[in-house]
């Protein structure tokens, strides 16, 4: 999915640009990036269908690569509904000790 990211450089120059993800959950995301970050610094997602806006914690920097570095970002508070794909975070009912 592509996403809107905004935020500081390695260099500390300003920047947006548009990414993709790599993969998604309700915490966070793996994004991969142009623009070399440093990990700990803040971004801001904008998810273009809605224009809703989440600032993160980058929290893991991947090798750099032909198409970008991978970028692990962290939502300050989970945000399950914004990448506009279900979760479904239940673990499978266990009938072991179920009553027969």
């Amino acid at each position: 999915m592509r996403v809107q990211a905004q935020g500081r450089a390695h260099d500390r120059k300003k920047f947006k640009e548009t990414c993709e993800t790599v993969v998604v959950n309700a915490h966070g995301g793996l994004l991969l990036l142009k623009h070399e970050v440093d990990n700990g610094e803040m971004l801001v997602i904008t998810n273009p269908e809605t224009q809703e806006e989440l600032e993160c914690r980058i929290v893991y920097l991947g090798e750099p690569g032909d198409r970008g570095q991978r970028v692990g970002v962290e939502f300050l508070t989970p945000a399950p509904r914004f990448w506009g794909v279900e979760f479904s975070d239940a673990a499978p009912a266990d009938n072991s000790s179920a009553v027969h």
